[in-house]
């Protein structure tokens, strides 16, 4: 069977603009891109992926998601076998167009429904799976609560067998972040836990009371720790310039979902990566309303997309992007290169550039809706789809 791949036709997006030419993929790794590329150099045997019309994409890095977690707990209590979730849920990824994902695994108590074993014993089945075989690129993103003092054993551990691709540090609390207004983290709880009032007061001072015993200088030391193995480390839900400051201290290279627009562009004029999350976009706001993220991203404050709990809507986020006036180059590369490079990745993957892997989608748009068509993972086409066009209501 041949190696080599064409994807024919189609309107290429690269970091420079947007070109009609054809994609030559050879061994896995883009080899060329250029006008009539199949025409001159297809050998009987290559796969030829027809593309005119239609856009060609690089693959989407989505560096933040934690509907994995959903997909083998979509109820609380509630568990399915987590073989088969991940195995159906790769597939909904490949059709979305996401070919990389750092599936975001939460550390923490009280206001995860998720326990630290299933945690464990998640990180330690991604790894294998990746091993065995894949539809698409798999990777751990690890949401460490800093007051979840009993886990810190278990970060440290994943970061040294290097089990984990991406650290962030959550500070989930009545006061700060995206519970800053009053009564809105006891809100939270009760509608996620079930708990009553009286109930959630005391997982208030339960929790107060850990995070008086957080000790700062141990987490810089596990960021440094996860930086020296080539781990990228990031913030949560930064409310302020002051807070943006403390994540630095502590290593953060990217600010994740900051609540306001001043945070937003001070984080960027630190240099921080500033990711912002697709829903938001598509949606039009923050369901908490708080940044909303074509602000921030229209502002030059904001860098990265990532899908957060919705992965349809990564793809459908560049194209709201554009809509709303960002060259799609641009708006493609939140979704792709930007967060490649965020963490680490950019030299492999996250654009279409000859040299790279030949990871890319092709997608059309259906009544303003853009679709992967095709997805192609290392040079291999792991997701096609057709329409059913002929269709006739009678013989339904």
């Amino acid at each position: 069977m041949s190696n080599r791949l064409f994807v024919k036709g189609g309107r290429v997006v690269t970091p420079e603009g947007v070109e009609e030419a054809d994609v030559f993929v050879e061994n896995g790794r883009i080899a060329a891109i250029e006008p009539d590329a199949a025409e001159r150099n297809a050998l009987p045997g290559d796969r030829i992926v027809e593309a005119e019309g239609e856009w060609v994409l690089p693959g989407l890095v989505d560096i933040h998601c934690d509907a994995i977690e959903k997909e083998i707990e979509p109820r609380p209590n509630t568990l399915f076998p987590a073989d088969m979730a991940f195995l159906q849920f790769e597939r909904k990824l490949a059709g979305h167009g996401i070919t990389t994902m750092f599936h975001s695994l939460s550390l923490g108590v009280g206001l995860s429904l998720r326990g630290e074993h299933l945690v464990a014993d998640l990180i330690g089945r991604i790894a294998e799976w990746r091993k065995e075989r894949a539809m698409i690129r798999h990777r751990v993103h690890l949401r460490y609560e800093v007051s979840h003092l009993t886990g810190f054993p278990l970060a440290e551990r994943c970061i040294e067998q290097g089990l984990i691709d991406y650290l962030s540090f959550m500070d989930h609390a009545p006061g700060i972040g995206q519970y800053k207004r009053p009564g809105s983290f006891e809100r939270y709880v009760m509608k996620n836990q079930g708990v009553a009032l009286a109930e959630v007061h005391g997982i208030v001072a339960e929790l107060q009371e850990r995070r008086a015993r957080v000790d700062w200088s141990k987490l810089a030391a596990l960021a440094a720790k996860a930086k020296k193995n080539g781990i990228a480390v990031a913030s949560h839900d930064d409310d302020s310039p002051e807070q943006v400051d403390r994540s630095r201290r502590l290593g953060a290279e990217i600010a994740e979902f900051p609540l306001n627009l001043e945070t937003a562009d001070y984080a960027a004029r630190q240099g921080l990566g500033v990711c912002v999350g697709a829903p938001n976009v598509v949606r039009g706001g923050s369901h908490d309303l708080n940044l909303k993220a074509l602000d921030a991203v229209r502002a030059g404050a904001a860098d990265i997309l990532c899908s957060d709990y919705h992965p349809a809507s990564l793809l459908q986020a560049v194209f709201v992007l554009h809509r709303e006036g960002i060259p799609l180059e641009r708006a493609v590369a939140m979704a792709s290169l930007h967060p490649a490079r965020a963490l680490g990745r950019q030299n492999d993957i996250g654009s279409l550039e000859p040299g790279k892997r030949a990871d890319l989608i092709v997608v059309k748009e259906v009544r303003g809706c853009p679709l992967a068509s095709r997805t192609v993972v290392g040079g291999t086409l792991v997701m096609e789809t057709r329409d059913y066009a002929d269709y006739d209501e009678a013989s339904c």
